[in-house]
């Protein structure tokens, strides 16, 4: 079972965040082990996995970035490691922030830290406008393999600018 049906709600690049967290409280609820002792219907073991799922879903389904690679798994839209392709022009602007980044190593400033910062959060803006809405308008019963590149292809990016705002974050001026 996929953790949209586990929930009962619509798959969606954007899920009613509300009805999830009222579906978690239910289902945390029916399969508590502290509910579930002796005589119970279910095992002890069919408790603790079950628990394990509604809460592993629950973390998914909430977090945009696990959501958006969860969808893009049960699509089989993610490359297989190390054979994913990014476009050129932005594996370039890649480049050319790490090399600010390892200036920024080298010489901290906080004024460069955060002109750096600000420059990677407007192209993480701009990289989710170009996309937001095929990901809003996106048929899930008829995925449309091109729409599902461009939503593949945002995902692969947006990897690498996580990974630049943590290290952006590991530089931080005090």
């Amino acid at each position: 079972m996929n953790y949209f049906e586990l929930f009962e709600v619509p798959v969606s690049f954007f899920p009613d965040l509300a009805e999830i967290r009222k579906k978690y409280h239910q289902l945390s609820f029916k399969f508590h082990p502290d509910f579930h002792s002796v005589g119970s219907a279910y095992t002890e073991n069919e408790v603790l996995e079950k628990s394990t799922e509604i809460n592993e879903a629950y973390q998914t389904l909430l977090d945009h970035d696990k959501l958006l690679s969860y969808i893009l798994d049960l699509y089989n839209a993610l490359p297989q490691e190390g054979q994913a392709k990014v476009p050129q022009d932005f594996l370039l602007d890649m480049m050319d922030i790490n090399e600010e980044l390892m200036e920024l190593e080298m010489e901290p400033d906080p004024t460069k830290h955060h002109s750096l910062l600000t420059k990677v959060t407007e192209l993480e803006n701009q990289i989710t406008e170009e996309v937001k809405s095929d990901m809003e308008n996106f048929d899930f019963q008829h995925a449309e393999v091109g729409t599902l590149k461009k939503i593949t292809d945002f995902y692969l990016k947006k990897q690498y600018i996580l990974r630049l705002k943590q290290n952006l974050s590991n530089f931080a001026s005090p």
